[in-house]
């Protein structure tokens, strides 16, 4: 397989050119889309030779997989940036900050780019697990601690299918844009749903089914005697 991973394309001779080739690739791969773009159409871009490209990628897939790679690095270090900015915060605020912002970097990426290695079998393992380890554990790990902390109701396992759900459907569908609504503004009012119905009220404890067990504090007027 030609798939190179960011830590072996470091390891090339020139890394100046390296970058200036992902640099055009990521530009021609995230508007005229990767296939319709060809090891010549990055070579024209750049002014240089197919020949010296090759010399640093063994083929198109390689350069995706490195474009990919560079981005789940950025998206890495935003999301390690909203975990330090919450840290002391209510745990809601905690997990709506790093869902945002897994959101708004996904989104900034863009479905589609994120679904051309999905749909191919070379990539498709390789963005999947890039996408787990950055994205998803990190919700997991969340919903976790909140349940371990007592301030979830709802199993954690339910919050994640949910969220991922709800994280993959904005990305891929037509919905933020029928709304004129970005993906990352959608996900926090989907966040703000999940996370007030399975949060644990103050002064409340959880019952099966994720309900609370606070007085009923209803003002429906009694029938008197």
């Amino acid at each position: 397989m030609e798939t190179q991973t960011g830590s072996e394309v470091s390891k090339l001779v020139n890394p100046d050119v390296t970058e200036l080739v992902l640099d055009a690739a990521e530009r021609l791969f995230f508007t005229t889309g990767f296939s319709r773009t060809s090891m010549d159409d990055i070579a024209h871009q750049l002014h240089i030779s197919k020949k010296t490209i090759y010399r640093h990628f063994p083929g198109k897939r390689s350069v995706l997989a490195a474009v990919l790679d560079r981005q789940f690095a950025r998206i890495e270090k935003a999301l390690a940036e909203a975990v330090a900015s919450s840290e002391g915060k209510p745990f809601e605020h905690q997990v709506e900050e790093f869902l945002i912002a897994a959101g708004s970097e996904l989104s900034r990426i863009g479905a589609p780019q994120l679904l051309w290695g999905r749909g191919d079998p070379m990539l498709s393992p390789y963005v999947e697990q890039r996408v787990e380890a950055v994205v998803y554990r990190r919700i997991d790990e969340l919903f976790r601690t909140g349940h371990r902390l007592g301030v979830l109701s709802t199993p954690p396992e339910l919050l994640s299918v949910i969220t991922r759900g709800a994280l993959e459907q904005l990305l891929t569908s037509q919905l933020p844009q029928s709304l004129g609504r970005s993906a990352a503004d959608l996900l926090r009012e989907t966040v703000d749903v999940v996370l007030r119905g399975a949060l644990v009220p103050d002064g409340g404890t959880s019952r099966p089914g994720g309900r609370s067990s606070t007085p009923d504090t209803s003002t429906t007027p009694r029938r008197s005697a």
